[in-house]
Formats: structure tokens, C-alpha cells, sequence
């Protein structure tokens, strides 16, 4: 049989180019090889977006998430695409992890602080639903048995908190849950088109997956390069600057983008040729995506029929999964018991 890959994403809006290069190229790559349980992870917005303003609006995210994951080429009828709160059993296995880590563990992972950062959170004001994202995400991974998770660089240390979760509980219960492995991605961060840090929705410097070709070549131009270099005749930076990522990224012509680079450090191009050529490059990657979004929301009904069947599928395989956790723990044995000599003294 083949070995179960899971991993999903925040429904908080449109998926941009960093979640492409971070993880849905891989999910495209892998569907074959794995039996692929992609979540729409909306319990996970409530640990930073816990209004009701922000969970309606969320309706709409969903929407737009999955649309993106077919447009990117997730197939639904080899891979399960389902909604995390419409499954009770990872709200249940959720508490019983809880019980197998410790406080010191969550607060000392790094991945935390940012989300807080980002979130405009004080570190002495973390709701606990925040400190205990990794242990949410463990439940998530576990409950269809993953092998393998591919995630960005910034989440490696949830799968870690994963795996001792799993080691621990079945050190404790019995073999019940394989050790899931880290997938990383050749890209694990893309740089935002303001050169500010990893693309963010958040941040606003995000270039999305939707977004058309009269967008891509609006946002490209403005992109940001070598501040430093006011004129083309100036020799110009190419580390760490976006253009030369992007080109790197998603130009399949590699000796055009080294020439590029060469020039670019003498001081014989400009910036206008690099990017008006990374515009054609993107529209070219973008415009299959594209074509295949047009037709999907063509469909009328088409979207919210596959997260429908995907999340029925996943609860009969979370079923299966909590009686197994519940039994390997010992905890129907009381209920069986009580059950038993109050229907007997009946």
C-alpha cells in the first residue's frame, strides 16, 4: 500500500507564489507516489483570527483555497480534500496529545514567537489555543497515520514535536501511530516582491496564484532589486535580492538567468529587460493555473462538492483512527463497564 502524506493550509485567503514553491508543487509531484490527505485548516485561523467577523469570512477563504489547489493541479479523485472542523475526532485527539507534552516544550519553539509577532499578539498575552497550534497540528497529522508531511522550513519543528508525540504515546499504549518524516521543499522560502522577508499575505507583498497577466507584469515592475542602483551602468547586487530568486526559481532558462547575473554585475543591463523577461516567465508558469481555475469555477457547486465528499471520507478513516487510540488507551473499557451493570440492574 502506499505511505500517506498529509499536510494543508490556513484558509485566511487567495495562496501566492510562496505557497507554490513551499509545498503545492510538491503535492502535485507526489499524488501518485502517496495515498494524499490535503486539510483545510480552519481551526487553525482561530488561534489568531478568533472573531466571528473573521470566521465568516472564512467561508469565502475555503472557497478560494481549494479552487487554488485545483487550479495548481490537486486531483481530487486520487487525493482527500477535507475541512479540519467539520471532523469531531481531531478536536478529541487534540486533548489527549495535550496530555503527552509539556508547556516548556511549545513555548521553546521558535515558529511560535513569529506567529504571535505577526499576529500583533503580546508574549504575555498568547491565547492558549495559540501555544498549543503544534499540538492541533500533530493531531492533524497523526489521525490519517502520515508518513510524510512536506512542509516550509518554518514548520520542521512541528513535525519534530509530531514525531515525539507519536513516539511518546506509543511508548505508552502500544504501537499505534508511525513517526512522520519531513518533506522539504528546494525553495523552503520565496522572497516577498518587496525584498522585506519570505512572501506573507500578511505583509502584503505577495504575488498570487490567481492573480492575472496585466497584475503579474503590474507587480513585477514595481518589484523590488539593489536600492543602491540608480543607474543601469552600475554594477548591481544579485544576492539577496528577488528578481535574480524569482529568476532562479522559475525561469527554465538557467543560462539566461546566470548571463542575466553576470551583466546585472557589471553594470550592463537594467532592471526593466530582467523583470519585463520574468514577467513573460511567471505569465507562462501562471497561465495553465489560470486556464484550470476559469473551468473549475465554471462549475457552479463544483468546489464545495469535493470538500463534501473528501470530509465524509476522512471521518469514516477518523472513526477507524480514534476507536483504535481510544482502545490501545484503555479508555472504552470504564464506559463498557458502566454500560454493562447498569443495563443489567435494569
Amino acid at each position: 500500500m502506499k505511505k500517506i502524506l498529509m499536510t494543508g493550509d490556513r484558509p485566511t485567503g487567495k495562496l501566492h507564489l510562496g505557497h507554490w514553491v513551499g509545498s503545492i508543487k510538491n503535492r502535485v509531484a507526489m499524488q501518485e507516489k502517496y495515498n494524499c490527505f490535503f486539510l483545510i485548516a480552519d481551526l487553525h485561523t482561530l488561534t489568531t483570527k478568533p472573531h466571528k467577523k473573521d470566521i465568516l469570512e472564512m467561508r469565502s477563504h475555503i472557497h478560494e483555497v481549494v479552487l487554488d489547489w485545483l487550479s495548481c493541479g490537486i486531483d481530487p479523485d486520487v487525493s482527500t480534500l477535507y475541512l479540519q472542523s467539520a471532523i469531531p475526532e481531531i478536536y478529541e485527539l487534540n486533548l489527549l496529545f495535550e496530555m503527552l507534552v509539556s508547556l516548556n516544550r511549545l513555548t521553546g519553539l521558535p515558529s511560535l514567537k513569529e506567529m504571535a509577532r505577526n499576529a500583533q499578539i503580546p508574549e504575555e498575552s498568547l491565547p492558549f489555543g495559540l501555544v498549543g497550534y503544534p499540538v492541533l497540528q500533530t493531531a492533524d497529522i497523526l489521525l490519517p497515520g502520515a508518513h510524510v508531511v512536506p512542509v516550509g522550513k518554518d514548520n520542521e519543528s512541528h513535525v519534530e514535536l509530531a514525531r515525539d508525540i507519536a513516539r511518546r504515546f506509543n511508548q505508552y499504549y502500544g504501537e499505534v501511530f508511525p513517526l512522520p518524516e519531513v518533506l522539504l521543499s528546494d525553495t523552503p522560502t520565496l522572497l516577498g516582491l518587496d525584498g522585506k522577508g519570505k512572501m506573507s499575505k500578511s505583509a502584503g507583498n505577495s504575488l498570487y496564484l490567481s492573480d492575472d497577466s496585466k497584475v503579474v507584469a503590474k507587480k513585477i515592475r514595481g518589484m523590488y532589486t539593489d536600492p543602491n542602483r540608480i543607474h543601469a551602468n552600475v554594477p548591481g547586487r544579485v544576492e539577496g535580492n528577488p528578481l535574480f530568486q524569482f529568476h532562479e526559481e522559475f525561469n527554465p532558462l538557467q543560462d539566461e538567468v546566470e548571463h542575466f547575473k553576470e551583466r546585472y554585475r557589471a553594470g550592463t543591463i537594467g532592471d526593466v529587460e530582467i523583470k519585463e523577461r520574468l514577467i513573460e516567465v511567471v505569465n507562462e508558469l501562471l497561465e495553465p493555473i489560470r486556464e484550470r481555475r476559469r473551468d473549475f469555477e465554471s462549475r457552479k457547486g463544483f468546489v464545495e462538492q469535493v470538500i463534501y465528499s473528501g470530509t465524509l471520507k476522512m471521518r469514516e478513516i477518523a472513526s477507524h483512527s480514534l476507536r483504535s487510540v481510544r482502545s490501545a488507551m484503555g479508555l472504552q473499557g470504564a464506559w463498557k463497564k458502566i454500560s454493562k451493570v447498569a443495563r443489567s440492574s435494569s
